[in-house]
């Protein structure tokens, strides 16, 4: 009879199979198949917090089925994740099966390839109590505080709000961040912008106002700068003071979950759930023409940055035949783990460092190949030499006509050595002027000032959190954990507590109306550091320092009595929030509607309910006519998400467009310019015929 083994994705099944043979039975679980129902709490909290676990719902016949492979098999593997969540499906699979779970019948892979499968089969373990615990101390956590606290926010803002331990402090942290922005008070400064010119040559370089003999000066309003530029008007340049060096410019770490998802972001613009959609995918195997199925990359849900001795043997032959030995360190690069990270499984990377993107591009989706670029082109960076850069540094005097002498500074770099940028390179959460090359430039070289102006700028306010930035924030603040964010995120944007405006995540009324109640109520459960301790907790309950029905009580004991309290003090307080009124008039009875908020969105409704139940699709206008017909131009979103604009009169008019209809008119023709975005957006004319385009500085 051929050994039983249980995964939880069915798409593992055909993978592991092939490398097993026959004399195994792979099936799948798909997911959990026991967990606390949903219709209630199912936590006896005076019983140490014992859950009530089911078999959930259309299961059932599955159930059944394991129940019969597994009598007619001559053994049982639990081969689920490896993580708290595999450990604790296998822990629920040994009960409904009558598995001893102190025998060593749990398997782990930690990549679906023949050396992985190999590797865990011939390593089998008892399952890890300790693992299993700290989950069931997560989920009842979290029930708890869902289940006490949702119906409290529902009854004292509105119906069918829930709240969430770590998805609250999330709010917390961008409704605070809105806060900042609404609070902040730009300042005006000045900048003095110069053009150079060396001796002889053609080539301008940008130099920047620094200072006065006095030191570093800053430029506060129009008439300073104006003051200044009047007295470098017949002034005569020179360097005073040249200062080379070389900058070494390392690698970035290969990816944890946390990474990935920023870079995906940031790269490609995924949001975590589709990131971690598509990384689940290349883990659990693809049909590669004759290879058949591969699992294409290791275990995505990590936050170690330890590499295998084989992985990294593999990548520096790799590099050392495509790219030559001097692209390789002197050493092979160990990236240290954060402190409070889970040192189970590696770091993100490909499988085999063969398996080029170029060589699976034809098998694999468009999200599965991107995605597999990124991580297959940052894990060889990480093994790769420095970037070598040559910097020069120039101090430049200008002698006024006061006699005052003023110091302008002029910087930039050459590559001397590409390295792992021949490769890859970072993103960036914020857009910086990357800095030129300056020509040779000698002390006491004369100078020709080509062009100098004074700029006036503003300070900005800090930048809303965006998917990427907000991960960053949460990772940093020890919040959550990094296969949770992807799901935190979701919840945010579905229960209305945040929406999106292109990248940035802006809260909603109902998120800051939902967050100040939680800070006056619940001020630890909003709390940053208070979360963060909590998540060290439950660690210390997977090292297995702590005990898990402990850990529970302690936040429990508070938690309640803080919510009695709020109880008893907001009896009878319904909060309420506030409707914007329209111009659109109900049909019905006459009304002005108002734009309400509800579970799947922003909707338009009559103020008169219950008598008057008019509702209708909230529509948001850009302000430009329709290019076809002059009707109003609305903007839509994709199934994806994605923001396009379309005519008002749709489906008698069937103008559509990616890129934003203006109220400028083409100065050629006098059609609509639709305006096209980014770093310097561009206009130009919805006919193509006509051809007229601009940049943003207005130069055409």
């Amino acid at each position: 009879m051929p050994k039983l083994v249980i995964v939880e994705s069915p798409t593992k099944v055909k993978t592991i199979k092939k490398y097993l043979g026959s004399d195994f039975d792979v099936v799948a679980t798909m997911g959990h198949i026991r967990d606390l129902p949903e219709t209630r709490l199912s936590v006896d909290i005076k019983k140490n917090f014992t859950p009530k676990y089911e078999i959930i719902k259309g299961k059932e016949k599955l159930v059944e089925e394991l129940k019969e492979k597994a009598e007619k098999s001559s053994g049982v593997l639990l081969a689920t994740d490896p993580d708290r969540e595999g450990e604790a499906i296998s822990w629920h699979l040994a009960y409904i099966l009558g598995l001893d779970t102190s025998e060593k019948n749990r398997v782990t892979f930690n990549e679906i390839t023949k050396t992985g499968i190999t590797a865990g089969m011939e390593h089998p373990r008892s399952i890890d109590q300790n693992l299993v615990n700290a989950q069931q101390a997560r989920r009842i956590l979290d029930r708890l505080v869902g289940y006490k606290l949702s119906p409290f926010l529902s009854q004292k803002i509105r119906r069918g709000l829930s709240a969430g331990r770590v998805q609250s402090v999330a709010v917390r942290l961008i409704v605070d961040r809105e806060e900042e922005i609404r609070a902040f008070k730009p300042e005006e400064y000045w900048t003095i912008d110069a053009k150079m010119l060396p001796t002889g040559s053609r080539k301008a370089f940008p130099a920047t106002f620094y200072g006065d003999s006095s030191g570093k000066l800053k430029i506060e309003n129009g008439e300073q700068a104006n003051r200044i530029l009047d007295d470098l008007k017949d002034a005569a340049y020179q360097v005073a003071k040249v200062k080379k060096g070389t900058r070494r410019k390392s690698p970035a770490p290969p990816f944890i979950t946390s990474t990935l998802q920023q870079e995906a972001s940031r790269r490609l613009g995924f949001q975590a759930k589709r990131t971690m959609k598509a990384a689940q995918e290349l883990y659990e195997g693809v049909e590669i023409g004759e290879l058949g199925a591969v699992g294409l990359i290791t275990y995505m849900r990590t936050d170690s940055l330890r590499i295998s001795e084989d992985a990294i043997a593999e990548v520096t032959a790799y590099i050392e035949n495509r790219w030559g030995k001097k692209y390789l360190p002197d050493a092979p690069r160990h990236f240290k783990t954060r402190a409070n990270a889970q040192d189970g499984h590696e770091a993100i990377r490909p499988t085999s460092i063969e398996l080029s993107p170029d060589k699976v591009k034809a098998s694999l989706s468009n999200d599965q190949y991107k995605l597999y670029k990124l991580i297959w082109e940052r894990f060889v960076a990480c093994q790769m030499s420095n970037c070598l850069q040559s910097t020069t540094q120039a101090d430049i005097t200008a002698a006024g006509a006061s006699g005052e002498e003023y110091l302008f500074k002029a910087s930039g770099y050459t590559v001397t050595f590409d390295g792992f940028t021949v490769l890859y390179e970072e993103g960036k959460d914020e857009e910086t002027e990357d800095e030129g090359s300056l020509p040779p430039l000698e002390n006491g070289m004369k100078l020709r000032c080509k062009e100098i102006q004074g700029n006036q700028h503003f300070t900005q306010p800090p930048a809303r959190y965006t998917e990427a930035t907000l991960i960053k924030a949460l990772e940093e603040n020890g919040i959550g954990r990094p296969s949770t964010y992807a799901a935190t995120i979701s919840t945010l944007t579905g229960r209305t507590y945040v929406v999106r405006e292109g990248k940035a995540l802006k809260p909603t009324e109902l998120g800051e109306v939902t967050t100040k109640l939680m800070k006056e109520r619940f001020p630890k459960i909003v709390n940053v550091k208070f979360t963060a301790q909590v998540e060290n907790d439950l660690d210390g309950v997977q090292s297995g320092e702590s005990d898990w029905v402990e850990t529970l009580d302690r936040f429990y004991t508070d938690f309640d009595k803080t919510l009695k309290q709020a109880k008893e003090e907001m009896k009878g307080v319904k909060i309420q929030l506030k409707e914007d009124e329209t111009d659109i008039i109900c049909e019905k009875c006459g009304r002005r509607m108002v734009i309400k908020t509800g579970r799947f969105g922003r909707f338009i409704a009559c103020p008169g309910y219950p008598e008057c139940k008019n509702v209708k699709k909230l529509v948001q206008e850009n302000g430009a006519e329709c290019p076809k017909c002059g009707g109003k131009v609305v903007v839509k979103k994709s199934k994806k998400g994605r923001v396009f604009y379309g005519c008002s009169n749709y489906p008698n008019c069937d103008f559509v467009s990616w890129d934003e209809p203006t109220q400028q008119k083409c100065p050629r023709c006098g059609k609509t310019l639709l305006k096209k975005k980014g770093k310097k957006p561009k206009y130009y004319c919805v006919t193509p015929e006509c051809g007229y385009e601009k940049v943003e500085d207005g130069e055409e």
